[in-house]
């Protein structure tokens, strides 16, 4: 495996120490500063006035028409990726325009610093070579799109590795979205029936990328896996503690309110309620994502048969949350049950379930708040080279405003978590098969859990 001291000296350089800079302007209106990161604030839903009768909201209650109330997890699916009418499938959401903002479309340095990190794990492994980077949900591409600048900075540090881009996502129009922005829109759709990916294309500086409808369709080998907003987007089931037991939360049609969604609780137990609620829960209310468990169950097998890492990039809690179901459209907390289709369904990742589900198969780091993570990757390096080779009073503004809604506290700094799967043998003591939370020696090497001294 590559040297600690090793890896400093080439992270270092990625960082900026050698002048090797491109400030990228990514503008988000003064409107907005105030709503970056509302998507992972607040929980519960807003009042409004007036129904809006959409397609989905149609479809739904001819579905609970027909076969009675239906899950949490059942709407949020239907209403987020239902092919025909789903919130992801047909619109760009992302953006001033949409009705959120994420960290990559805020600063190039969120992406660069991610992209570091990768760079780091990469060598930490003994620099395969092969490297198969793999995002789940990329959105319009542009954190990947940071994380290729970085590796091709670091040319010829990777001139004996194969690497390729795999992009898992489901949405017509974000795949559309994110080869104009990899690849300048030079793809092929027309593949072979047989085919695992939909849609392949190469990168301007020359790397591979192919799209995915499942993570199962990517091939194993040596993988380095990205989950940034992607867990809290996964349906998820809604359980309420009553005097005659746990009864799961369903949706149901307001009989008093034309056209209009309701909660219910299930008369009686469902079989969910008996599969995921444990014994020891002491919370009066509980969600659970089961998607997201077997996500992590697949990718922990993965990276312990293959080698490689991943890296969940979400708001969330360690098990202590409970009511979190939310929606927001045009910026703004929105009633989760009026006019789907139309607004986003979050709800926090319960970073502790997926500790759990990973089984032991691998170690686990964090979760870790936003704030100390990019703190530790080095943000503050990153930001002064940029400043002192820009002399755009604009893009220095703009670069001080991005750095202040990334590491701020009460806006992005402690509302994002990062969480990290790594394989076992990845560490000095590799028979020691334990999380690794609050394990400081042996999460000493990697970077962004732990601080590394930047020289």
């Amino acid at each position: 495996m590559t040297s600690l001291s090793a890896r400093r000296h080439v992270l270092a350089a990625v960082l900026g120490v050698y002048k090797q800079q491109r400030l990228l302007r990514r503008h988000v209106s003064p409107a907005l500063q105030s709503t970056w990161g509302r998507r992972c604030v607040a929980s519960g839903s807003k009042a409004e006035d007036g129904t809006e009768v959409t397609p989905m909201l149609k479809h739904l209650i001819f579905k609970i028409k027909s076969t009675g109330p239906i899950t949490v997890a059942e709407y949020m699916r239907e209403v987020l990726t239902n092919p025909g009418k789903g919130y992801y499938m047909h619109h760009d959401m992302l953006g001033e325009r949409g009705d959120f903002v994420t960290s990559p479309e805020i600063s190039q340095i969120f992406g660069e610093l991610v992209g570091i990190w990768y760079v780091s794990e990469w060598m930490a492994t003994g620099k395969p070579k092969t490297l198969q980077l793999v995002e789940l949900g990329p959105g319009r591409g542009t954190l990947t799109e940071d994380i290729l600048r970085v590796f091709n900075q670091l040319g010829s540090l990777f001139n004996k590795c194969d690497i390729s881009i795999h992009l898992v996502e489901v949405s017509p129009k974000l795949s559309e979205i994110q080869a104009l922005t990899l690849t300048g829109g030079k793809t092929l759709s027309e593949i072979d029936v047989g085919s695992p990916f939909y849609m392949k294309g190469i990168s301007k500086a020359g790397i591979p990328i192919f799209w995915y409808r499942q993570l199962q369709d990517v091939p194993q080998g040596a993988s380095f896996y990205l989950a940034h907003e992607f867990f809290d987007a996964l349906p998820i089931h809604k359980f309420q503690r009553t005097e005659h037991g746990w009864r799961e939360v369903l949706i149901d049609i307001d009989p008093n309110v034309p056209n209009q969604l309701r909660f219910v609780l299930a008369p009686s137990a469902t079989p969910a309620t008996a599969y995921f609620i444990q014994g020891k829960e002491t919370r009066d209310h509980v969600e659970v994502c089961p998607d997201a468990g077997v996500l992590i169950q697949r990718l922990a097998c993965r990276i312990q048969e293959d080698g490689g890492a991943a890296l969940i990039a979400d708001y969330g809690h360690n098990g202590n949350k409970s009511d979190t179901f939310r929606s927001f459209r045009s910026h703004k907390l929105h009633d989760v049950l009026i006019a789907p289709g139309t607004a986003d369904l979050t709800a926090d990742v319960d970073f502790s379930y997926l500790r759990t589900m990973t089984q032991g198969r691998v170690a686990t780091l964090g979760p870790i708040k936003q704030q100390e993570f990019l703190k530790n990757m080095g943000i503050d390096v990153r930001l002064q080279v940029l400043l002192q080779n820009s002399s755009d009073t604009a893009m220095r503004k703009h670069l001080l405003q991005g750095y202040d809604m990334l590491m701020n506290p009460k806006k992005m700094g402690d509302r994002f978590n990062f969480f990290a799967l790594l394989p076992h043998q990845r560490f000095t003591h590799s028979d020691q098969k334990e999380n690794l939370h609050h394990s400081k020696s042996l999460s000493a090497a990697v970077a962004g859990f732990h601080e590394l001294v930047w020289k």
